[in-house]
C-alpha cells in the first residue's frame, strides 16, 4: 500500500517528512496524511515521490511480500524483486511467470548462472555467449 512504502521508503533514505516535502514542493503537514492514508498524491507528486526514491510510480503504489520478511520496500527503478522460489530436491527452482513474461523466458531455453559473493543470477545464455565472443574480438584486436 501506498503509505506503508512511502514510511519504508523515507526512512531507509534517512530522511524526515519536512525534507521529503520541501524536495517535492508541499508541506510536512500534506506529506503526513499520505503517510497516514488519510489522502494520497495527485500524479505529479507521487512521479515526483517515485524520482526522489529511485523508484516507478508502479513500484510506490504497489506493498510486495516476501516469506520470512513480510512487506519489503519496492526495487530500485530498472530492477524487479519477483519474489521467493525454493529449490527442489535436485536443484530445480520455478521461475515466476511474471519473470519468465518478462524476460520471453520458454521451457528448453538456456540460461548461465552467474554469482558473486551475496548470491546468483541467471542470464540468457545467448546473451552471454554474444558477450562474450565480442569480449574476446576486443582482446585479440589488442594483440
Amino acid at each position: 500500500m501506498l503509505k506503508d512504502n512511502l514510511v519504508m521508503l523515507r526512512k531507509l533514505n534517512g530522511y524526515s517528512q519536512e525534507q521529503i516535502a520541501e524536495k517535492i514542493d508541499i508541506s510536512r503537514q500534506a506529506y503526513a496524511k499520505w503517510e497516514s492514508g488519510a489522502t494520497v498524491p495527485d500524479i505529479d507528486k507521487a512521479a515526483r515521490l517515485a524520482q526522489v526514491y529511485g523508484v516507478t510510480v508502479d513500484g510506490l503504489l504497489k506493498t510486495e511480500t516476501t516469506d520470512g520478511v513480510g512487506i519489503i520496500p519496492p526495487a530500485p527503478q530498472g530492477k524487479n524483486i519477483w519474489g521467493s522460489v525454493t529449490i527442489g530436491e535436485r536443484g530445480q527452482i520455478v521461475i515466476p511467470k511474471a519473470a519468465r513474461d518478462k524476460f520471453c523466458l520458454k521451457g528448453g531455453d538456456r540460461l548461465i548462472i552467474v554469482s558473486d559473493e551475496t548470491g546468483i543470477a541467471l542470464v540468457p545464455a545467448e546473451y552471454f555467449e554474444n558477450r562474450m565472443r565480442e569480449l574476446m574480438e576486443m582482446i585479440t584486436e589488442k594483440l
